[in-house]
């Protein structure tokens, strides 16, 4: 039985290909999945199906079936091929192969041909849609391990405040976006295209930093622009961050250029994402406990020393919170760890994990005083970090 495909025929890195479009439906038919996980990593083509991504991918698929778009599927056949060309343009024509001796093995986009699979199983009406296809000849083992690393060497993948700027089905994207442009110390002070702030940019912060900060005041789910439940969060998110920015005197600072961005960064941490998430998720405590009075509430923060260091030695209020080893970190101990201190500082109610960070806290800080300052801390730091991972480590599997 002879299957014909529409094909346009070319030429690249001296190779004939054709490229054509398959029905979705034809995806599961055409394309088998090897198990290389049973193979030896030097007698693979391609890498091991990585199944765990394949539910998110088709998700996107259901959830946006009138927008959502991929690139092309990559793969090697390995069948005689008869392409007849049509006038007037040769390159243009019907690709033929025989349906049992047709074979093929995926160079570039396996998980999205398994996604659509799997999709196809929630609305079969998806078959009807076509994906483009770039068919190369099959060759051998070396010259399939080489495609898929040229493929795959150069793919770089966005970063997040990027993502964050340009996606239209994010809520919270659009939030975060309209936000930062109404809080007067934020607006124009966002960079919005960068994962990590470059060392001598003016600005405040990024904007995936705010989106994760907002995620934690506001939660993720938020609904879309132009209904009330988004008005209101939106307000709710202007609101919080415009008083927070008043206790934390220093971002008006720099958007007034009495203080320098660089700067400030270098010197204090009330820029760096770990404590913009840390201030989202106790706004979130103290909107909800605290609806008349959280503006008075936040007041506190104003005595809050961020500074990095004390002299010649890290800030204690925030030495193994968020400064480990004299370098600021944003894994996930210093965030609970950080979001437990700006709590107790606030007079929040502790869970039982955040009351024993502090306790470990308190108790190193007794015993680097009652010492030389130094060799105490040294020796007790290593295990302090240690017993706050574990309790995060507790207090997520508790939950989850």
């Amino acid at each position: 039985m002879k299957v014909q495909f529409p094909a346009l025929k070319g030429t690249i890195g001296k190779r004939d290909y054709y490229a054509t479009t398959m029905a979705l439906s034809e995806v599961p038919r055409f394309f088998k999945f090897n198990d290389w996980e049973q193979a030896d990593p030097a007698l693979r083509a391609q890498r091991v199906l990585n199944v765990s991504r394949v539910p998110d991918i088709a998700k996107y698929i259901l959830d946006n079936e009138d927008g959502y778009i991929f690139s092309s599927i990559t793969a090697s056949y390995n069948a005689p091929v008869n392409f007849v060309p049509s006038d007037p343009d040769k390159r243009v024509g019907i690709l033929e192969m025989d349906l049992e001796d047709m074979e093929f093995i995926i160079n570039d986009g396996q998980h999205r041909a398994a996604a659509i699979a799997a999709a196809l199983k929630e609305n079969p009406d998806l078959g009807k849609e076509r994906i483009s296809v770039l068919l190369f000849p099959m060759e051998d083992l070396g010259r399939l391990q080489q495609m898929f690393s040229d493929l795959n060497r150069f793919a770089h993948k966005t970063p997040k405040s990027l993502d964050i700027l340009y996606d239209q089905r994010d809520n919270l994207s659009k939030l975060t976006l309209e936000m930062s442009e109404r809080v007067p110390a934020l607006k124009g002070m966002i960079d919005k295209e960068k994962l990590s702030i470059p060392l001598r940019s003016e600005k405040l912060t990024t904007l995936s930093a705010l989106y994760d900060a907002n995620a934690e005041l506001l939660g993720s789910s938020v609904e879309k622009p132009g209904t009330p439940g988004f008005n209101e969060k939106v307000d709710r998110a202007v609101a919080y961050w415009t008083e927070v920015a008043k206790v934390v005197p220093d971002w008006e600072r720099v958007k007034r250029g009495e203080l320098r961005a660089p700067a400030l960064r270098q010197e204090k941490i009330n820029t760096h994402g770990v404590v913009l998430r840390a201030l989202g998720a106790v706004g979130s405590e103290l909107l909800e406990n605290h609806p008349q009075d959280w503006r008075q509430r936040l007041q506190v923060l104003q005595d809050v020393d961020w500074r990095k260091s004390v002299g010649t030695r890290v800030n204690p209020m925030w030495d193994n919170v968020c400064i480990v080893a004299g370098s600021v970190v944003s894994n996930r101990q210093a965030r609970k760890a950080t979001q437990a201190v700006l709590k107790h500082r606030l007079g929040l109610q502790l869970g039982v994990q955040e009351r024993q960070i502090i306790g470990n806290l308190e108790r190193v800080g007794r015993a680097s005083a009652q010492d030389d300052g130094h060799t105490q801390n040294q020796l007790d730091a290593p295990q302090l970090a240690l017993d706050n991972l574990q309790l995060v480590g507790r207090s997520e599997a508790t939950n989850g």
